[in-house]
Protein backbone atom coordinates (compact mmCIF):
# COMPACT_ATOMS: atom_id res chain seq x y z
CA UNK A 1 0.00 0.00 0.00
CA UNK A 2 1.18 3.55 -0.15
CA UNK A 3 2.34 5.44 2.05
CA UNK A 4 0.36 8.83 0.83
CA UNK A 5 -3.17 8.83 -0.78
CA UNK A 6 -3.79 10.24 -4.51
CA UNK A 7 -5.69 12.70 -2.96
CA UNK A 8 -2.26 14.17 -0.89
CA UNK A 9 -0.11 13.64 -3.85
CA UNK A 10 -2.43 15.66 -6.03
CA UNK A 11 -2.78 18.86 -3.41
CA UNK A 12 0.85 18.46 -3.18
CA UNK A 13 2.29 18.47 -6.58
CA UNK A 14 -0.83 21.03 -7.60
CA UNK A 15 -1.72 22.79 -4.69
CA UNK A 16 -4.78 24.82 -4.59
CA UNK A 17 -5.11 28.70 -3.24
CA UNK A 18 -0.83 29.54 -2.95
CA UNK A 19 -0.01 32.99 -2.50
CA UNK A 20 -0.52 35.95 -0.78
CA UNK A 21 -3.58 38.57 -0.14
CA UNK A 22 -2.34 41.46 0.33
CA UNK A 23 -4.97 43.44 1.42
CA UNK A 24 -6.24 40.07 3.57
CA UNK A 25 -8.80 41.19 6.35
CA UNK A 26 -7.40 38.32 8.37
CA UNK A 27 -3.89 36.64 8.42
CA UNK A 28 -2.96 33.54 10.33
CA UNK A 29 0.17 32.00 11.18
CA UNK A 30 1.15 28.82 13.07
CA UNK A 31 4.07 26.60 13.08
CA UNK A 32 5.88 23.61 15.21
CA UNK A 33 9.25 23.84 16.32
CA UNK A 34 10.03 20.19 16.71
CA UNK A 35 8.47 19.37 12.94
CA UNK A 36 9.76 22.80 11.37
CA UNK A 37 6.56 23.11 9.58
CA UNK A 38 5.27 26.55 9.06
CA UNK A 39 1.73 27.29 7.22
CA UNK A 40 0.31 30.97 6.86
CA UNK A 41 -3.25 31.72 5.65
CA UNK A 42 -4.83 35.05 4.07
CA UNK A 43 -8.53 35.19 4.07
CA UNK A 44 -10.96 37.99 2.24
CA UNK A 45 -14.20 37.97 3.89
CA UNK A 46 -17.63 39.51 2.59
CA UNK A 47 -20.44 39.55 4.64
CA UNK A 48 -19.37 36.55 7.56
CA UNK A 49 -18.23 34.45 4.11
CA UNK A 50 -15.01 33.80 3.07
CA UNK A 51 -14.69 35.01 -0.50
CA UNK A 52 -10.96 33.95 -0.93
CA UNK A 53 -8.20 32.09 0.88
CA UNK A 54 -4.44 32.35 0.27
CA UNK A 55 -1.65 30.24 1.56
CA UNK A 56 1.83 29.73 2.30
CA UNK A 57 3.51 26.68 3.85
CA UNK A 58 7.31 25.70 4.47
CA UNK A 59 6.96 22.18 5.48
CA UNK A 60 7.00 19.09 4.05
CA UNK A 61 4.14 17.23 1.01
CA UNK A 62 1.75 16.59 4.36
CA UNK A 63 2.13 19.80 5.65
CA UNK A 64 1.41 21.42 1.66
CA UNK A 65 -1.42 18.79 1.07
CA UNK A 66 -3.45 19.85 4.48
CA UNK A 67 -3.18 23.75 3.58
CA UNK A 68 -4.11 23.29 0.51
CA UNK A 69 -7.09 20.72 1.10
CA UNK A 70 -8.42 23.26 4.42
CA UNK A 71 -8.36 26.27 1.99
CA UNK A 72 -10.27 24.27 -0.31
CA UNK A 73 -13.07 23.55 2.41
CA UNK A 74 -13.45 26.84 4.10
CA UNK A 75 -13.26 28.77 0.35
CA UNK A 76 -16.89 30.44 0.12
CA UNK A 77 -18.55 28.66 3.41
CA UNK A 78 -19.62 31.34 6.75
CA UNK A 79 -17.07 31.92 8.89
CA UNK A 80 -19.32 29.47 11.38
CA UNK A 81 -18.40 26.89 9.28
CA UNK A 82 -14.94 27.60 9.21
CA UNK A 83 -14.45 27.95 13.01
CA UNK A 84 -15.64 24.04 12.90
CA UNK A 85 -13.20 22.93 10.48
CA UNK A 86 -11.37 19.75 12.18
CA UNK A 87 -7.84 17.89 11.72
CA UNK A 88 -9.96 15.35 10.86
CA UNK A 89 -12.18 16.33 8.39
CA UNK A 90 -8.62 17.50 6.75
CA UNK A 91 -7.44 13.99 7.10
CA UNK A 92 -10.67 12.44 5.73
CA UNK A 93 -10.78 14.98 2.44
CA UNK A 94 -6.90 13.56 1.82
CA UNK A 95 -8.59 9.96 2.07
CA UNK A 96 -5.76 9.66 5.33
CA UNK A 97 -2.92 10.64 6.87
CA UNK A 98 0.16 8.59 8.01
CA UNK A 99 0.02 8.62 12.08
CA UNK A 100 3.20 10.22 12.07
CA UNK A 101 1.65 13.05 9.76
CA UNK A 102 -1.55 13.75 11.32
CA UNK A 103 0.37 16.85 13.10
CA UNK A 104 0.27 19.19 9.77
CA UNK A 105 -3.59 18.11 9.33
CA UNK A 106 -3.46 19.80 12.95
CA UNK A 107 -1.60 22.71 12.04
CA UNK A 108 -3.97 23.50 9.02
CA UNK A 109 -6.80 23.39 11.94
CA UNK A 110 -5.17 25.74 13.81
CA UNK A 111 -4.06 28.37 10.96
CA UNK A 112 -7.43 28.62 9.55
CA UNK A 113 -8.34 29.54 13.37
CA UNK A 114 -5.81 31.89 13.95
CA UNK A 115 -6.44 33.45 11.40
CA UNK A 116 -10.37 33.72 12.35
CA UNK A 117 -9.10 35.08 15.48
CA UNK A 118 -7.43 37.91 13.65
CA UNK A 119 -10.43 38.84 11.95
CA UNK A 120 -12.18 38.61 14.88
CA UNK A 121 -9.55 40.78 16.96
CA UNK A 122 -9.24 43.31 14.16
CA UNK A 123 -13.05 43.96 13.80
CA UNK A 124 -13.71 43.94 17.71
CA UNK A 125 -15.89 41.06 17.75
CA UNK A 126 -16.84 39.45 21.06
CA UNK A 127 -16.04 35.63 20.84
CA UNK A 128 -15.13 32.97 23.83
CA UNK A 129 -10.89 32.62 24.06
CA UNK A 130 -11.88 28.53 24.16
CA UNK A 131 -12.32 28.71 20.68
CA UNK A 132 -8.99 29.67 20.08
CA UNK A 133 -6.23 27.44 22.02
CA UNK A 134 -2.72 29.28 22.05
CA UNK A 135 -0.67 26.14 21.64
CA UNK A 136 -0.59 22.11 21.46
CA UNK A 137 2.04 19.43 21.80
CA UNK A 138 2.82 17.90 18.07
CA UNK A 139 4.10 14.94 20.53
CA UNK A 140 0.69 14.16 21.06
CA UNK A 141 -1.28 14.78 18.19
CA UNK A 142 -4.12 12.87 16.97
CA UNK A 143 -7.10 13.18 15.16
CA UNK A 144 -9.87 15.21 16.79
Amino acid sequence: MALYSEKVMDHFRNPRNVGVIEDADAVGEVGNAKCGDIMKIYLKIDNDVITDVKFETFGCGSAIASASMATELIKGKPLSEALELTNRAVVEALDGLPTHKIHCSVLAEEVIKAALKDYYDRNGIAYDPAMFPDDHDCENCELH
